[in-house]
């Protein structure tokens, strides 16, 4: 079975950690965030991908080249950003399967630990154009919302509104027959959330829904990043692209975390990362040559590559870019978004997103 990545998002979101790394690229849980999905998608039964790219796309195949995780790796890049069926449309050019043959279709933001293999099969026995994952949430007023017959029939796409008619939203994941993905405009800009779903019911083509409620995150913002990579690391999710046991924390070669030091809460500490005797990093993302002095608490946060936190110093929910630095004393929360290069002096004022 072949597959198609979607990989072509800016990650705003997430800045300052995308400013000079693409989302998916981001060390997830030690690694690359697509290593964890190129070998989920393995373990179902693919054996080439396509990447869509468009954003920093030479990244990609520096990144993986042409075999990566036991999958074969292909690459197409948008000369323009093209939504994301135009970015489906785009890549399919590069698939070698046949017209009746399934797609599956990847997000590259996406850790599910959905039964890819069981949607693939409802999709083949239901004779399908398309099948999507929908995963039940406690309030799909969030989200758009996706119902379903009795026969598990996608029946509409619904954007967002107060009363929902169901608690299934579109997890992201979906398996497409070939000749479906011809239906796509191409070279155009096209949402298959907005037009292409919609069009296919409308017309009568055959949309099946694959319920699940296993384990699902949209890793793109900083909160639900940091999350992802500590359920990866506490073995919430299982990947076996992960370069270690499950555990309370993750520390790669070269880390130094002194004995009196305390981390844990799933969290990882990069390759040359140190953390100092007396130090506390709770469930937080520690990269590549990132430095927690003595006394400091680093809580749900992310160092980027060169972050320095001072003796003293208090994270909570904060993003260093690479080679930031806070000095001693700093009380940083809620949110708040250190840019690359950026040095706090040392202060005992408190800073935050509402400050």
């Amino acid at each position: 079975m072949e597959a198609i990545l979607l990989v072509g998002g800016q990650g705003t979101r997430l800045r300052p950690l995308t400013i000079s790394t693409p989302k998916p690229l981001l060390p997830t849980a030690g690694v690359p965030f697509l290593a964890h999905q190129l070998a989920r998608a393995r373990d179902a039964g693919v054996e080439r991908i396509v990447f869509a790219t468009s954003y920093r796309a030479e990244m990609f195949e520096a990144a993986f080249g042409t075999r990566a995780q036991g999958v074969d790796l292909a690459y197409v890049s948008e000369a323009r950003p093209l939504g994301t069926g135009g970015a489906i449309r785009n890549a399919a050019a590069a698939l070698r399967c046949g017209a009746d043959e399934p797609v599956l279709i990847l997000n590259g933001d996406i850790l599910s630990g959905h039964d890819v293999p069981a949607q693939v099969a409802l999709h083949e026995k239901s004779g399908a154009d398309v099948t999507l994952h929908l995963t039940e949430v406690d309030d799909p007023s969030r989200f758009g919302c996706v119902p379903t017959d009795a026969d598990g029939r996608v029946t509409a796409f619904l954007e967002k509104t107060s009363r929902p008619v169901t608690n299934q939203i579109n997890a992201g994941c979906y398996v497409f027959r070939r000749s479906a993905i011809d239906t796509i405009r191409k070279d155009e800009v096209v949402s298959v959330e907005r037009e292409t779903f919609p069009s296919l019911i409308s017309s009568g083509r055959v949309v099946m829904g694959h319920v699940e409620s296993a384990y699902w995150l949209d890793v793109g913002t900083p909160q639900a990043f940091v999350r992802g990579s500590c359920d990866l690391v506490l073995g919430r999710l299982a990947s076996s692209a992960m370069p270690g046991e499950p555990g309370d924390r993750l520390t790669l070669n070269g880390a130094v975390v002194s004995p009196g030091a305390v981390v844990r809460g799933g969290t990882t500490v990069g390759r040359g990362a140190v953390v100092e005797a007396g130090a506390t990093v709770l469930g937080s993302v520690l990269l590549d040559d990132s430095f927690v002095a003595e006394g400091a608490t680093v809580r749900d946060s992310v160092l980027s590559r060169g972050a320095r936190v001072g003796p003293g110093a208090i994270l909570d929910g904060v993003i260093l870019g690479d080679a930031a630095v806070v000095g001693p004393g700093n009380e940083l929360r809620d949110g708040l978004r250190v840019w690359p290069g950026i040095e706090l002096p040392a202060t005992a004022v408190r800073f935050s997103t509402d400050a």
